[in-house]
Parts: C-alpha cells; sequence; structure tokens
C-alpha cells in the first residue's frame, strides 16, 4: 500500500501540511516519527484547517512526485525558535530590538562585538534545538520519494538533523563562520571553544533566543567581551547568514533555478 494511504492528520493537534506554517503529520509506519517536545510559546495563532483542507494536501502529494518544498521560520517554532514577525509572539512583538544589518556589521567594530558576544552566550542553547514533527515529516516524504529537494529560510540545520538529504539553505548557516578578508571557514562549534577561552567570566541569564542563535545581554557584558577574529589574516569574523541587507549569493540562486528546472521536468 503507497504511504500516502496510511498518511492520517493528528486529531489533538489537527494541523495540515503547510511547511512555513506550525503543523503536525503522522504515518502509519514500521519506523514512527520521532516524538519531540513540542513547544508553543513562539506559536502564533492559527485557524486550525478543516478534513477538506487536509484531504486536498493528501491528494496533491499522492497524485505528484519530485516536489521542490520550500520552509520558513514558522516550521522551527514548535522546536523552541521564534520567528521576527508572528503576532504577539514573534520578536518584533516581544521586543525592541532589530535585527542586525549587513552593512553596520561590515563597517563598525561595536556592532560586531554586539553580535558576537550575543551569539556566543546563545550557541549552547541555539545549537542543540532539536527538529519537530514536521521536519520529520518532510523526511518521511523524502523517503516515500515525493520530495526530492528541500529549500529552506533557516539557518538552525533542522532538516539535516531530521535526516533530509537534498537540503539547500538559502540564507546560508548558523552553522559555519567565514573570514570578510580570506578564504578561512571554521566550523561554529569549534569557534565556540576558542571564544570561551578568551571570556572566561562571560555570564548570561538567557531569557529569549532569537532566530540567529542572539540573546540579551547588559552593555557591560558586551563591552567587556572580547571578539573573534581570523587565525589567519586576523580579519573580522561572520557566520555564513545572509544578513538583513544583504544579497543571496548568485550561485546558491542557480543552484535553487536549476533544482526547480529538475524537479518540473521530472513531475511533467
Amino acid at each position: 500500500m503507497e504511504v500516502l494511504d496510511n498518511l492520517t492528520l493528528e486529531s489533538r493537534n489537527q494541523r495540515v501540511l503547510l511547511f512555513n506554517k506550525p503543523n503536525i503529520i503522522r504515518y502509519k509506519r514500521v519506523v514512527p516519527i520521532p516524538m519531540s517536545t513540542r513547544h508553543t510559546a513562539f506559536v502564533p495563532a492559527y485557524k486550525p484547517p478543516n478534513d477538506k483542507d487536509f484531504d486536498t494536501i493528501r491528494y496533491f502529494i499522492k497524485r505528484h512526485q519530485n516536489i521542490l518544498i520550500l520552509t520558513g521560520a514558522g516550521i522551527s517554532t514548535e522546536s523552541g525558535i521564534p520567528d521576527y514577525r508572528s503576532e504577539d509572539v514573534g520578536l518584533y512583538a516581544r521586543s525592541n530590538h532589530k535585527p542586525v544589518q549587513y552593512q553596520e556589521f561590515i563597517k563598525y567594530a561595536k556592532v560586531r562585538q554586539r553580535y558576537w558576544a550575543r551569539n556566543f552566550v546563545g550557541w549552547p542553547r541555539f545549537s542543540t534545538v532539536l527538529p519537530n514533527a514536521t521536519h520529520y515529516a518532510i523526511r518521511e516524504l523524502e523517503k516515500a520519494k515525493k520530495v526530492t529537494a528541500i529549500v529552506t529560510q533557516n539557518v538552525d540545520r533542522l532538516h539535516h538533523k531530521a535526516g533530509s538529504n537534498n537540503i539547500i539553505e538559502l540564507h546560508g548557516s548558523g552553522y559555519i563562520v567565514k573570514c570578510l578578508h580570506c578564504p578561512y571557514e571554521v566550523e561554529r562549534s569549534e569557534l565556540q571553544d576558542k571564544i570561551m577561552k578568551e571570556n572566561q567570566d562571560m555570564k548570561s541569564t538567557i531569557t529569549m533566543i532569537r532566530p540567529d542563535g542572539d540573546v540579551e545581554l547588559s552593555r557591560d557584558q558586551i563591552e567587556k567581551f572580547k571578539v573573534p577574529l581570523c587565525p589567519e589574516c586576523e580579519g573580522p569574523l561572520k557566520p555564513d547568514i545572509v544578513f538583513f541587507g544583504d544579497n543571496v549569493p548568485k550561485h546558491r540562486v542557480e543552484i535553487i533555478r536549476k533544482e526547480n528546472n529538475i524537479t518540473s521536468k521530472r513531475g511533467e
């Protein structure tokens, strides 16, 4: 029996397969989708889909192969990572802080100091966030040969943690750090150890985590923070993330365009 015949909506949550919104789907399979803690603090209010909505999505998936899925910040809210814009629960609604701008990060050492201090303190939590049921549902659709590519705007690597394969990170990844002046790059986890050695006295009460791993810190904590520099050229380091005001790298756009053309031709 085809796997989509066994696809059922979990009645307690009643949410449909819309991958940029909170949702939950279960497969009745020999290998169940791993269960994870569902965080609701950052999940915006939503109108539950009815049976007709769910049947429409199920029918579409059942009829088509080689589906390309685009995911955004809403998919990770149930993992405990807030988005920016959701009413009442997004970071714009919960704080007065705005995301770092690309040009400001490039030009001003103080901006880099503030960013890296918050990122450093927030990293242990951000890096241990786990996928939720939606990430695992997409992985199961890959296994069923329905989904052939995932384009995500997220930088949290939760699709990777869920076991998905063909993932294109449109806005980059918070797990890689690059030098702005030379080809040097390093894993974010490795850099964390180096920063720790230079900032032994860094302490913080983490009250909020942002989509890019940022947190809240006092001015005193920020001013005492020692910013990491490139070990090759002593240039500034930046996470491999497309900041606000920056452009998505052209080669990444081309990869997505080619993938879209491939899935379109396969689906004909």
